[in-house]
């Protein structure tokens, strides 16, 4: 089974973490199949940085995300289009979509 998760990275104390699509069996840091994004939970709010158009792609050939990287997809509605993508509607007006909703967060995030 895929799973598509976070693989830590950075230095002690300060994580960052790589989303990757890698097998269900491999370690946490261990051997990968795609680094799909980035996930830095230290800025405020947080960063996440993946190329939906491949999650969209894992997921539709089976892939489940993890827990946390499930409860990070909802929050920032990626699921949410990702059921709009299954439903039928086209990947470019998603992609779109979500490039403006990250464009808006990172604008509210910088007037803070």
């Amino acid at each position: 089974m895929v799973r598509i998760r976070l693989r830590r990275v950075g230095l002690r104390h300060q994580p960052s973490y790589r989303v990757v699509v890698a097998d269900k069996e491999s370690p946490r840091d261990g051997r990968f199949l795609e680094i799909i994004g980035t996930y830095n939970p230290r800025t405020e709010p947080f960063t996440l940085d993946v190329k939906e158009d491949r999650v969209y792609h894992w997921m539709s050939n089976g892939a489940q995300p993890s827990e946390s990287l499930e409860k990070l997809f909802k929050s920032t509605g990626i699921m949410d289009r990702f059921a709009r993508f299954k439903s039928g509607e086209t990947a470019e007006t998603l992609l779109a979509e979500a490039k403006t909703y990250f464009e808006k967060r990172a604008a509210s995030s910088d007037k803070k």
